[in-house]
């Protein structure tokens, strides 16, 4: 392919090329001060959420928004080649099969080194019933929020509103010395997650310590060394992972590269600039654990506020950088040149908890943000540094010569999945066995889709069925969960309240009431998502 692009940087000045597709990808890296590591019992944070891309591109586009790892402590140096986390966030995947411009939110827990990983609720790596790993990996604890295997929708249209979200463990079970009729461990860490929208607020699924602790009873020395037994790391990486923006390059006729990229947008305000990161929290046990295993053995109602002296707060000093690159088709990845961000975003503080960015609008070509969108450079010239470094750097179109076919080129059409998520029917299952208590329902969703959802008695949904638990263990479960839901409201607020911008909402057909005589105890659970009629 890169002889392609020479060959064409000889053509005639009135030939006009055919631009070569590639992409643009990288990090934007995000600093911030450190806190004390006895806050080890999960972190919150509020991320803006709006649509990246002006238009949806297609399965080929795959970016989150900003969001964190959270791994494993260890006292020490943790163990090598043990890679196993919490991720996920806002954003687009590949396998996305409803995208809209309009990012969605996956869980994103993640076992020894990516053998499974769990996106939510009958959500996972594949969708192999018959090899499903980590598609019962988290079980639905809020009656309030159907999720959809696709991803939890936000509400169509966000445009830079902030979407709270983090994860507290719950003492929901007991710790096990046995696992799987293996003699290894299993703690009772339940990382739950926690939402705070316009529309919702609370809890709303964790992930079952078995899906971490599985791999322990597969290889015994590795007991003890997943979530489900150990702290999290509060010191926490901050980043925006971007694989793959649609872009084109192509050659002008004395050789110089030039590059296109499908229209980008950030968030923008009328007056000063828009929050991207805001109230990064982390929490000791105290803020929700202490008191809650209290309640469960017998002591005081818990309303699931947390105190301030349950947390601490990262601060941010503004600085950053990005790692965009622009690819020629054919170059080695890591020779590739960056993107010359800094030429027209510079990261900065707004406040000592909030972070955003400070546009050069000159470079932008925007006096103001359109429809609370500022939209990035669409072209680039590929230019030598004085350091002799290169990089691309953001021109105007009619600085792009017409012989590289990049002012009237189109990116192509989407092309989309729509294959329909169906969950397993056989009569012997354990979605049929013991079954659901009322249902089906259905509802249209703003990406388009229709789901299919039943109501489950909470220890009797699919995935606590298969999260190795004795009958014994899911009744216990089953009365703590009761006790949670008829205390727990979906209005209260459970993480700490923004101070800056507008709460996001999820999709308002998400939101649910359970069924008179089934507001304590059961759960919302969708069995297939598909095209209506398909």
């Amino acid at each position: 392919m890169i002889l392609q692009l020479l060959a064409l940087a000889t053509l005639p000045h009135q030939t006009v090329n055919t631009p070569v597709p590639t992409e643009m990808a990288g990090y934007l890296i995000v600093p911030h001060e450190r806190v004390d590591r006895k806050y080890n019992a999960g972190f919150s944070m509020y991320v803006a959420a709006w649509p990246l891309q002006q238009s949806y591109p297609g399965n080929a586009f795959q970016s989150g928004l900003f969001g964190t790892w959270m791994f494993p402590q260890f006292e020490g140096e943790g163990p090598k080649d043990h890679y196993t986390d919490i991720e996920g966030g806002l954003g687009w995947w590949r396998d996305t099969r409803f995208a809209t411009e309009t990012p969605k939110f996956i869980m994103g827990g993640v076992t020894l080194n990516f053998a499974e990983w769990a996106n939510g609720p009958g959500a996972g790596k594949g969708r192999d019933w018959k090899n499903p790993t980590g598609l019962y990996g988290v079980a639905q604890l809020s009656p309030w929020v159907i999720w959809p295997p696709d991803g939890l929708n936000l509400k169509q249209g966000t445009r830079g509103e902030l979407f709270g979200y983090g994860y507290l463990p719950l003492p929901l079970t007991e710790p096990k010395s046995q696992t799987a009729g293996k003699p290894v461990p299993t703690g009772n860490h339940a990382w739950t997650l926690f939402l705070n929208t316009e529309n919702f607020k609370g809890p709303v699924a964790f992930f079952t310590p078995y899906f971490w602790s599985k791999a322990s009873a597969e290889n015994p020395a590795l007991a003890g060394l997943f979530l489900d037994s150990r702290p999290s790391e509060p010191n926490r990486a901050v980043q925006m992972e971007t694989q793959h923006v649609p872009a084109m390059v192509s050659a002008a006729a004395d050789g110089t590269m030039y590059a296109r990229i499908a229209p980008t947008h950030f968030p923008g305000a009328a007056q000063g600039e828009a929050p991207l990161i805001h109230r990064m929290t982390v929490y000791d046990k105290s803020a929700l654990w202490n008191s809650v295993e209290r309640w469960f053995q017998g002591g005081p109602a818990v309303n699931g506020g947390i105190g301030a002296s349950s947390l601490a707060m990262h601060t941010f000093k503004g600085g950053g950088y990005s790692t965009w690159r622009i690819y020629i088709p054919g170059q080695p990845r890591d020779q590739a040149a960056e993107v010359d961000w800094a030429a027209y975003a510079k990261p900065v503080a707004l406040d000592e908890l909030t972070y955003g960015i400070e546009w050069n609008r000159s470079v932008l070509g925007q006096s103001a943000p359109q429809d609370g969108m500022w939209t990035l450079p669409e072209f680039y010239r590929l230019v030598k540094t004085d350091s002799g470094k290169q990089v691309w750097k953001a021109v105007d179109v009619f600085e792009v010569p017409r012989e590289t076919g990049l002012r009237q080129a189109q990116f192509p059409k989407p092309q989309r999945i729509t294959e329909p998520y169906i969950t397993p029917t056989e009569a012997d299952s354990t979605w049929k066995k013991p079954g659901p208590v009322a249902g089906p329902f259905t509802r249209t969703l703003g990406d388009g889709s229709e789901i299919t959802y039943s109501w489950y008695r909470f220890a009797d949904q699919p995935a606590l069925m298969n999260a190795d638990l004795t009958p014994a263990e899911r009744e216990q479960l089953q009365r703590r969960v009761v006790l949670l839901h008829r205390s727990w409201n979906r209005s209260r607020n459970y993480l700490p309240a923004p101070t800056v911008g507008k709460l996001a909402s999820i999709d308002p057909a998400l939101v649910v009431s359970p069924p008179p005589g089934l507001e304590a105890g059961y759960v919302p659970i969708v069995t297939r998502q598909g095209l209506r009629g398909r």
